[in-house]
């Protein structure tokens, strides 16, 4: 997927140019007032830019050097906003309908799947004023999907949500991550979503894109610290390997192990956990007289200033060509393990967040 975008307004200008994949979830990230909803906007046809550029699997939607502009209702996509915006007179099955027959899916093809998918079947019959904020947002995104979009856009789609009910949707779009074979673009400036749900991440700042790539890799960028702030830190992607006798589960990935509180993951699931560089110490040497139970072998790839006054971020390089990860150490420490390039360290980790 290719786009460009620059529209001047009074006191801002947006000018983003995106090259993004075809499959997955992309995350728009940054602050409220970033231009991230402008982007999702351009994209659906509803804001226009000058000389503006957007190409999904090689059909063009958009190319003003060429005059082709195609109007929203002629761009094959879904678009859920913060507010689910049902039809209020149809019931979830005629919300639902209404989404096929756009579609001209006549004949209900992939209806029961994603009832499924999005657990909205026992819903069929309500009314849209009989759902809550979570089961509204799953319905909206059900009948989006149900006119057969080539790109789905996502607009803070939890952000009306209490926290309850943000992580009673979040695994249903954990599901259509993996289900789906059609770029989703996902708007936030929640980092946990960011983290739990993308594949990739694209920043925007200001009304530019800041950085863009794999999330794994973006996150672990030092240049990125400020857009974080306390919640820097880098995503791993794990797999399950056993279930200890003490309760712990051991987590294993290129480059080292992590043992984490047991859950309900079978050995062999794939999990991400996230790793905040507020919660990882520096040592030179391994120690067995600690109750902080990961320790991992890594040299110092980098150093920068962190967001924090009197604090450093070090970027690591776990062993054996495993991911990088980030430490947020003070400024005394760093001066007095003389953290610089190259240095072999242990990377300490005392807290794992499980996603």
């Amino acid at each position: 997927m290719e786009a460009r975008f620059r529209i001047d307004y009074p006191g801002f200008i947006l000018d983003v140019d995106l090259r993004l994949p075809e499959k997955g979830i992309t995350a728009l990230f940054g602050p409220s007032g970033s231009g991230k909803t402008t982007v999702l906007r351009c994209m659906a046809g509803l804001e226009r830019a000058t000389g503006g550029f957007l190409s999904i699997e090689g059909q063009v939607w958009q190319d003003d050097e060429r005059g082709i502009f195609l109007p929203t209702h002629e761009r094959p996509l879904g678009l859920v906003f913060q507010e689910a915006s049902l039809f209020p007179h149809l019931s979830v099955r005629g919300n639902l309908e209404y989404g096929m027959k756009r579609a001209g899916n006549a004949g209900g093809e992939g209806f029961d799947a994603m009832l499924d998918l999005l657990g909205i079947r026992a819903l069929l019959p309500r009314a849209p004023d009989r759902l809550s904020g979570g089961e509204r947002q799953r319905v909206a995104i059900a009948r989006a999907l149900l006119t057969r979009p080539r790109l789905l856009l996502l607009d803070e789609p939890l952000a009306a949500l209490d926290m309850k009910k943000k992580q009673e949707i979040l695994p249903y779009l954990e599901a259509l991550r993996e289900e789906l074979d059609i770029p989703v673009l996902y708007v936030s400036h929640s980092p946990d979503e960011v983290a739990r749900l993308a594949d990739h991440l694209a920043l925007i700042e200001n009304g530019r894109v800041a950085a863009s790539g794999p999330l794994m890799e973006t996150l672990a960028r030092l240049d990125l610290g400020p857009a974080f702030a306390d919640d820097a830190g880098v995503v791993l992607e794990t797999t399950v390997a056993a279930h200890e006798a003490d309760g712990l589960a051991r987590l294993e990935f290129p480059g080292g192990r992590l043992y984490v509180p047991g859950h309900g993951k079978a050995p062999g699931s794939r999990l991400r956990c996230r790793i905040h560089a507020s919660d990882v110490s520096l040592a030179l040497n391994a120690h067995g007289d600690t109750s902080i139970l990961n320790a991992l072998p890594a040299t110092v790839a980098a150093v920068a200033d962190a967001v924090a006054p009197g604090h450093a971020l070090v970027q690591l390089q776990l062993a054996d060509g495993g991911p990088l990860l980030l430490a947020r150490i003070t400024e005394r420490s760093r001066r007095a393990l003389a953290i610089a390039p190259g240095l072999a360290v242990v990377a300490q980790v005392k807290s794992v967040a499980l996603l």
